[in-house]
């Protein structure tokens, strides 16, 4: 059975939350504040969180940023805020994906599912890690090695990347980015694909990756891995 864990300040929310879930075969673990939600991911074996932004002492932004440093489990944040840039700020710090209040259940069910049936096919994949050149993208700890680094990578960056390494010179639109790894994509701006290539360069660049001349953009219609 899987396991999500469900962060948010209001115990009204989590109730809600876990009574859309529950009938769809999921268990809820339903925490009040980041700092819990935190020792949950280090402890137990969690399949997805769901992660409210407005919260005392450490919003969902800050908290989203620290799994990052822990896991690359999917993350779906809940907000109220309909704001594009605060949307585009909760992907920036990690999330995969957002949900903005109110919602439905068929609408949370269907991105909680869509979210976890890419995890599932990941590790489904015979071939746990892709090659190319003196890059190794791992599909076990969805991270990218180059020589002797490292680089932990979130999920959104982990398809992105591998979309483009596995079929290299092909440009991709931003269109087709966004279906590859947002999946269940209605509500999802295509800038966020700009977003999220600008973090994933400079998060390489930082660990000493030769990014710019792999992870190219093709001006007016998309990026590619040459």
């Amino acid at each position: 059975m899987r396991t999500i864990l469900l962060i948010d300040d209001e115990h009204r929310m989590l109730d809600l939350l876990a009574l859309f879930l529950e009938p769809h075969g999921f268990t809820c673990i339903k925490v009040d504040n980041g700092k819990k939600g935190l020792e949950i991911v280090e402890k137990e074996k969690v399949s997805l969180v769901l992660l409210d932004v407005m919260m005392p002492d450490m919003n969902g932004w800050e908290v989203s940023r620290k799994i990052r440093e822990l896991s690359a489990i999917p993350v779906i944040m809940l907000t109220a805020r309909s704001d594009k840039s605060d949307l585009v700020k909760g992907l920036e710090f990690g999330a995969d994906d957002y949900i903005t209040k109110p919602f439905d259940e068929r609408e949370l069910v269907a991105r909680v599912n869509a979210l976890l049936r890419r995890t599932k096919n990941e590790e489904a994949d015979n071939s746990n890690t892709v090659e190319y050149g003196d890059f190794v993208l791992n599909r076990d700890s969805y991270s990218l090695h180059h020589k002797n680094i490292e680089v932990q990578l979130t999920l959104k960056e982990f398809y992105i990347i591998e979309a483009l390494i596995t079929r290299p010179k092909r440009t991709f639109t931003r269109e087709q980015i966004l279906r590859t790894a947002w999946d269940f994509n209605t509500y999802t701006d295509i800038r966020t694909v700009d977003s999220h290539i600008r973090n994933l360069r400079e998060k390489l660049k930082t660990a000493g990756f030769p990014i710019y001349d792999f992870l190219l953009t093709v001006w007016g219609i998309g990026y590619k891995w040459n």
